[in-house]
C-alpha cells in the first residue's frame, strides 16, 4: 500500500506525465517500483562480486508470483554473469514469437563519487534515483508488472511472448548474442534498452516520443608506430609519438560522408519542430539534402546531432614511449568510432588509413562483442501499433522514428534479420538523462503512462 500511495501521490504532484482519463493499475505500478528498488541494490556490475545472476533470481520469483510457469523460465550462468529467458506460450505454435529485450547488467558506479549511493535505490522529490535507474532496471521491472497485470487480466496471446534479459551488456555483449541465436526464429524484437519519450525542459510536458529502429556499428581501431628509439638527447626527425600526433590530427579534422535512411530523415523532418529555429532549419535542410553544407555546419556543431548525420571517430586513448629519457619506441593509440548503418567496420579502417596518410602507421581492427547491421524496416504493423498505444496513453503526441549513436543487444537479433526496435517507455527531459552517469534518475511519474502504453502494445505484437 504504501509504494501506491506513493505512485498515486506523485502522480498528482505530476500533471504533465499524468492523464486522468486512463484507467491506472496500482498494483502493477506499485510492483514495478518495489522490484526495481531490489534490482538496483543489486550491484550488477562485471567483474568481482557481480550480482547480475542474483537480478534474475529477483525476476525469476517475481514473473512466477506474477502467473509465469517456473518450467517456462531458464537461468543460464556464463562466466560472472548470467542471462534470462522467460516464455509466455501463446495458442498458436505455428506463430514466430515476440521477444521482448534488455540486460540486468549496469555501468560501474563508484558511491564515493555519488551525492548517493548508487546501490542504494531512492525515491526523493519524484525521482528513482541509482545506478539502472534509467539503463535499464526500471524499464525492465515495468515489463515484468505489465507482463504480471496481462495475465491477471486474462490475456491470452496468439504468439509466444518471450522475455529475453542479457547479463553482460554493458561490456562484452556476449550472452545478447547468445540470446538472439537461440531466439533467431522471432518474429519481431522490442528492446526496452533505448528509445525515449522526451519531456519539455521548462513545462516538464511531454513533447514527443521517439522510437529507433537502427544503430551504429561500435568499433576501435588501434594505431601502432614503431621506431628504432634512441637516446633523447640525441632527436631524429623520425619520432614515433610524433608521427602519431600528426595522424591523429589529420583524423581529427576529418569528417565521413553525412548520410541518411529512412529513419533518420524522418527523425530529422519530425524533431525539427522541437528545436531552436538554426537548429531546426538545418534538420529541415539535411532531410531534403544530406550534401547541404550549411546544414552539416550547424549539426556538426552540436554533440547530441552530429553522430546521428553519419559516422563518426574519435581518438579515446593513447600510450607511448618507454623511458623519460629515451626516444620511444612504440606510439598507439585507440581510435573509436560508430558507423553509420549499412558500412563494414573493414571499410571504415581502410578510409582512416588513408587520412592518417602515413605508411609506418599500423592499424588493426581490436572491436570486440559488435556486429554490422542494416536497419530494421519500418515496418506497418510495428509502426501503426505503436503509434495507437502511445496515442491511447498521451493523444496527439508526435511518435516517430530514429537511429541509435550507441549499441545494444539489437544488433545481434538484426544479424539475424530480426526487425528490433528500441522502444524504452519512460518520459525524460534531455538534461536529466544520467544514464552511465552521476546521479542515474528517472521521474517515478513515468512508470504510470509506461505499463499503460505496454498494456496497449503487447497485445496488439502477440495476435
Amino acid at each position: 500500500m504504501r509504494k501506491v500511495l506513493i505512485l498515486l501521490g506523485l502522480t498528482a504532484l505530476t500533471p504533465a506525465v499524468a492523464r486522468a482519463d486512463i484507467p491506472h493499475h496500482p498494483q502493477a505500478e506499485a510492483q514495478a517500483l518495489t522490484l526495481a528498488e531490489k534490482a538496483i541494490a543489486l550491484r550488477s556490475v562485471a567483474g568481482p562480486g557481480n550480482q547480475t545472476p542474483q537480478v534474475a533470481i529477483l525476476f525469476r520469483s517475481a514473473l512466477i508470483e506474477g502467473g509465469f510457469q517456473a518450467k517456462d523460465i531458464t537461468i543460464t550462468p556464463f562466466g560472472d554473469t548470467a542471462y534470462m529467458i522467460a516464455r509466455w506460450p501463446g495458442s498458436d505454435p505455428s506463430l514466430k514469437p515476440l521477444v521482448l529485450s534488455g540486460h540486468m547488467d549496469v555501468v560501474e558506479a563508484k558511491p564515493a563519487d555519488w551525492q548517493r549511493d548508487p546501490f542504494r535505490p531512492v525515491v526523493e522529490n519524484g525521482y528513482l534515483y541509482g545506478r539502472g535507474a534509467t539503463d535499464m532496471k526500471l524499464d525492465a521491472t515495468i515489463v515484468i508488472a505489465t507482463l504480471s497485470e496481462l495475465k491477471r487480466e486474462g490475456y491470452k496471446p496468439r504468439r509466444d511472448i518471450i522475455l529475453a534479459l542479457s547479463g553482460d551488456e554493458e561490456t562484452a555483449m556476449e550472452t545478447g548474442k547468445i540470446l538472439a541465436d537461440k531466439l533467431s526464429n522471432a518474429d519481431l524484437v522490442l528492446n526496452g534498452d533505448v528509445g525515449v519519450g522526451i519531456l519539455d525542459e521548462k513545462t516538464g510536458k511531454p513533447s514527443y516520443y521517439s522510437w529507433e529502429g537502427a544503430e551504429k556499428t561500435y568499433a576501435d581501431f588501434q594505431m601502432t608506430v614503431t621506431n628504432p628509439g634512441g637516446h633523447s638527447s640525441e632527436p631524429r626527425a623520425d619520432n614515433a609519438i610524433d608521427r602519431l600526433a600528426a595522424a591523429l590530427l589529420r583524423i581529427q579534422k576529418y569528417q565521413f560522408r553525412p548520410e541518411l535512411n529512412a529513419l533518420s530523415k524522418n527523425y530529422f523532418t519530425n524533431a525539427a519542430q522541437f528545436q531552436p529555429a538554426n537548429i531546426a532549419s538545418a534538420m529541415r535542410a539535411f532531410a531534403i539534402n544530406p550534401g547541404d553544407r550549411n546544414a552539416i555546419a550547424t549539426l556538426s556543431a552540436d554533440p547530441a546531432l552530429i553522430g546521428k548525420i553519419g559516422t563518426t571517430c574519435v581518438v579515446t586513448m593513447i600510450s607511448g614511449g618507454h623511458a623519460l629519457n629515451a626516444l620511444p619506441q612504440n606510439a598507439t593509440a585507440n581510435i573509436n568510432c560508430r558507423i553509420f548503418p549499412g558500412h563494414p567496420r573493414s571499410t571504415i579502417m581502410a578510409e582512416l588509413e588513408k587520412v592518417a596518410a602515413d605508411p609506418q602507421i599500423h592499424f588493426t581492427d581490436v572491436t570486440q562483442g559488435s556486429v554490422e547491421t542494416e536497419a530494421s524496416p519500418m515496418r506497418p504493423d510495428f509502426t501503426q501499433a505503436i503509434d495507437k498505444a502511445m496515442h491511447s496513453v498521451y493523444p496527439g503526441l508526435p511518435v516517430f522514428s530514429g537511429m541509435s549513436s550507441g549499441a545494444s543487444d539489437s544488433m545481434w537479433f538484426r544479424s539475424h534479420n530480426v526487425p528490433s526496435y528500441s522502444i524504452s517507455s519512460v518520459f525524460l527531459r534531455p538534461s536529466e538523462n544520467f544514464s552511465h552517469g552521476l546521479n542515474e534518475r528517472t521521474p517515478v511519474a513515468s512508470i504510470t503512462p509506461a505499463i499503460d502504453f505496454y498494456l496497449a502494445l503487447l497485445p496488439d505484437l502477440s495476435r
